[in-house]
């Protein structure tokens, strides 16, 4: 496959160096973000699915998603998708966000 088709996600066969197995604490925003997912998927009648999760990571633009955490790429695909789906709406959450950010 050559590198004009390959998607950012689809790392298979490229030299990036060693795999780090270092293990971290999970923070308590990523297990927060965990949980979203697990609700939103979970349900009778889910919201997402892991696919759809994973198909919200992988459409994120290159240059966003070489910068991301593993959960930050989760927060943007739920984000997203949410949104898309019409659960959340964008104005809402950026005028939630700036609220949140006057109180720090």
């Amino acid at each position: 496959m050559s590198d004009d088709i390959r998607q950012q996600h689809d790392m298979g066969g490229l030299d990036k160096g060693p795999v780090t197995l270092d293990e971290h604490e999970i923070e308590p925003w990523e297990k927060r973000i965990e949980a979203i997912m697990r609700l939103c998927s979970m349900r009778e009648d889910p919201i997402l699915t892991v696919d759809e999760l994973r198909r919200g990571i992988e459409e994120l633009p290159a240059e966003l998603y070489d910068t991301l955490t593993y959960y930050e790429r989760w927060i943007m695909s739920l984000t997203n998708i949410l949104v898309e789906k019409g659960v959340v709406n964008r104005t809402e959450l950026e005028e939630r966000v700036r609220e949140l950010e006057a109180m720090e």
